[in-house]
């Protein structure tokens, strides 16, 4: 591995829904109580290079699946100064619906991707709708088209991208997630993506209800720990809680962006720390 670059991290939330807490765990969850649900995409920046990681849904979507939409990725982006059509490198955690949605808003990219996971995607476990659902097939087809243009760079585990920036196939939510690994200011970042998609999980070794393979899920949360600087390093993939445990990079994209590659509240310490001792 070369000498890894140091990057700011960023999450911008896109769209928002309202859940309840037996809606994301496996078994069910005996607290009937609220538990939203944010969805983000995420980039990685330094005075080299820009990658963004996932592309989001479309406005037709939020509406078919009864999302509230917030503002498309793209403008989101732009907020940081990150103009899509110039975009070179996508890396793609999965291709689930909420996370490959406008990859048409991205012409230049390069789309990084898991064999594994397109493979899954078109493959016999299709043909079960509890696996189906998270899918959308126009999408899918989309990204098959982009392989036939040799827009998609496929990877078959780990790979490091560039200096300081590596994917890990986790696998467990669908056969091809990938987790992206980061070097910050302070320390190894770890988006986990669907790999965790709250903190609640990785801290209490539960499942998310849509899980392609359990050993691989729970698995995941101990890769991702050995690839963090610490507990705190590893960002979930839709908890809301993110967007308190960290400061927004100016005051008005408060609640819209914040920056990953700096340190968290003590709320979040905190939080950690009594998951640890439960």
């Amino acid at each position: 591995m070369t000498q890894p670059e140091t990057y700011e991290v960023f999450a911008l939330r896109y769209a928002t829904r309202e859940a309840q807490r037996r809606d994301h765990f496996v078994g069910g969850d005996p607290h009937d109580a609220p538990m939203p649900m944010d969805y983000f995409v995420w980039v990685i920046r330094n005075e080299n290079r820009t990658f963004v990681i996932d592309t989001g849904f479309h406005p037709e979507m939020a509406i078919k699946r009864k999302r509230e939409y917030l503002r498309r990725p793209k403008d989101a982006l732009a907020l940081l100064g990150v103009d899509a059509s110039q975009v070179k490198d996508v890396i793609l955690t999965h291709l689930h619906y909420d996370h490959v949605g406008t990859f048409d808003d991205f012409p230049q990219a390069r789309f990084h991707l898991q064999d594994a996971e397109l493979s899954f995607a078109t493959g016999r476990h299709m043909c079960n709708s509890h696996m189906n659902h998270s899918y959308e097939v126009e999408e899918v087809v989309g990204m098959v088209r982009l392989v036939y243009k040799d827009r998609v760079t496929f990877h078959n585990g780990d790979k490091e991208l560039a200096p300081g920036i590596s994917i890990h196939r986790i696998g467990g939510h669908t056969d091809g997630l990938q987790c992206v690994r980061v070097m910050t200011q302070r320390g190894w970042v770890v988006l986990a993506s669907d790999a965790s998609h709250y903190y609640e999980h990785m801290r209490s070794k539960r499942y998310f209800t849509l899980v392609f393979n359990l050993g691989d899920m729970l698995n995941g949360y101990r890769t991702m720990h050995e690839l963090a600087a610490s507990p705190d390093h590893v960002i979930p993939g839709h908890d809301p809680q993110v967007m308190d445990f960290y400061p927004a990079p100016t005051p008005e994209l408060k609640g819209i962006v914040v920056r990953l590659d700096v340190e968290p509240s003590t709320k979040q310490v905190e939080l950690h720390t009594q998951g640890a001792r439960s």
